[in-house]
């Protein structure tokens, strides 16, 4: 982490304020904006929360409005979630890539546990939804709604218990909410597409391929590829097709090589040596204003570091930050604000149940039940440091899905009309139920499982464990 942020220094004004804030969490962030939302629904300020989301963004230049949708200026709301969103899946997109390069999903051996247990969080949730909502036809549209684990936020929680959690089963949950994320995205592209324009479309696609072709010979500047996501979201968001699908397919054909080998930089610092030595002969003096050739020098050594690393990594470092600190805050402030009093009485807290079960019940008996037959039917073992009591206690962390949770919801109801508003509230209390269980349970389960484990000489304190640390360093 450190190497990029040396060679990408400059590059990302939110470093600077990351740093400023003392490491903390993001996710702290992220909650705090939807306790925030909760605040002004139900207070004398929910006229103004509403007149906020639903004020008009404009940026026209040369008569083409930029932040148009459906042939209509986009609202705050949907320029969040349909621009700024866009962002996340790309970002999304970018660590799909980067675990299925060189990561847990990197070859049908490593990515078949968590892929199981993945399909075992999906489908639990689904049933279990349609167990308690299959009378009406409206509720139903949010059946994937309890299916997303969110992987930023579950990590952070996960955070909590520290370094007696195995680093395999850090991996586990990374690489399963991974494969929950696939899923969503296709959730997304599937069903939440309507009307699809041609044209755009196939421009949309056409500017894609473009990037593929820029990334085959060798184009490792960021830069491009986000002029690149800007035309090709400016396509998709005309398209029909939902407008985060093309910060996904764009981050799946950024160059994941280095263009430069560590190795090829033994020229440039022995020239850098020289400016060094320089410095270090009797009576030298700094000088205001280095000459051209030290600068020059400098310059293309810190250029010809940066293309060492990933492009795939490096805009991942890049954008990160904006995603966490400001996307996802702001995401969760314009779609958290549940409205209480609109809820006494209501026919859809169905919904309500049928999305905190989903996410609760459904994502640890799926995740478990799964990885439990799996293992049992010699489909897949288990890796070093995960054990049957372990993934139990990591399966209940599978039900904090927040932010895709949140948006598949908005996607589900948006569009039924005068009702939409009624069951979007409870599908997102839902949501906010089945999360904040998932993360309170969890760590009191897994952090109980852990000690008895340590106890035991099991999990991160068995030799086999060790072992497999030691030989992966």
């Amino acid at each position: 982490m450190s190497t990029i942020d040396t060679a990408v220094r400059g590059t990302n004004p939110l470093r600077t304020f990351t740093k400023w804030i003392g490491g903390i969490n993001p996710s702290v962030f992220m909650f705090s904006a939807a306790v925030l939302a909760i605040i002004f629904a139900n207070s004398s300020l929910a006229g103004l929360y509403t007149s906020i989301l639903n004020a008009p963004v404009n940026l026209e230049i040369a008569g083409y409005n930029f932040f148009q949708i459906h042939g209509r200026t986009m609202t705050v709301t949907e320029f969040i979630n349909d621009a700024l969103m866009v962002l996340f899946f790309f970002s999304v997109g970018l660590e799909i890539k980067r675990e299925m390069v060189n990561g847990s999903l990197s070859s049908v051996r490593k990515a078949m546990l968590p892929t199981i247990a993945a399909c075992g969080g999906i489908i639990m949730p689904i049933l279990l939804f349609l167990a308690i909502e299959n009378q009406d036809p409206i509720a139903l549209r949010g059946v994937t709604i309890p299916m997303a684990t969110d992987i930023a936020f579950s990590l952070a929680v996960l955070g909590l218990l520290g370094k007696r959690v195995p680093v395999t089963l850090k991996l586990f949950l990374m690489a399963l909410a991974v494969v929950d994320d696939i899923a969503g995205i296709l959730v997304i592209a599937i069903f939440y597409s309507t009307g699809i324009q041609w044209v755009p479309l196939v421009l949309g696609l056409i500017t894609i391929l473009i990037a593929y072709l820029f990334a085959k010979k060798g184009v490792s500047s960021s830069s491009v590829y986000y002029i690149l996501l800007i035309i090709v979201w400016s396509f998709f968001v005309q398209s029909g097709i939902h407008s985060t699908i093309a910060g996904v397919l764009l981050a799946l054909v950024v160059p994941h090589r280095p263009t430069i080998h560590p190795r090829d930089l033994e020229e440039d610092m022995r020239r850098l040596d020289v400016h060094v030595a320089s410095s270090k002969q009797a009576g030298y003096v700094q000088k205001d204003f280095l000459d051209d050739d030290y600068i020059n020098d400098m310059r293309i050594t810190q250029r010809r570091i940066q293309r060492t690393i990933s492009p795939v990594q490096i805009m991942e470092h890049e954008v990160s930050p904006w995603v966490h600190y400001l996307v996802l805050p702001l995401f969760a402030f314009s779609n958290s604000g549940i409205a209480f009093g609109d809820m006494s009485g209501s026919e859809a807290i169905g919904v309500a149940i049928a999305v905190a079960v989903g996410l609760f019940v459904g994502k640890t008996i799926g995740i478990f039940g799964f990885t439990y037959l799996a293992t049992k039917l010699r489909l897949v073992r288990l890796t070093p440091g995960v054990t049957y009591a372990n993934v139990f206690g990591i399966s209940v962390f599978g039900g904090i899905g927040f932010t895709v949770s949140l948006f598949l919801a908005t996607l589900a109801y948006q569009a039924i009309g005068a009702e939409a508003e009624e069951y979007l509230n409870m599908a997102k209390l839902g949501i906010i139920i089945g999360t904040v269980v998932s993360g309170v349970v969890g760590v009191i389960v897994l952090n109980a499982i852990l000690k008895r484990e340590e106890k035991m000489g099991r999990g991160a304190a068995s030799k086999e464990y060790k072992e497999y640390i030691a030989n992966s360093k």
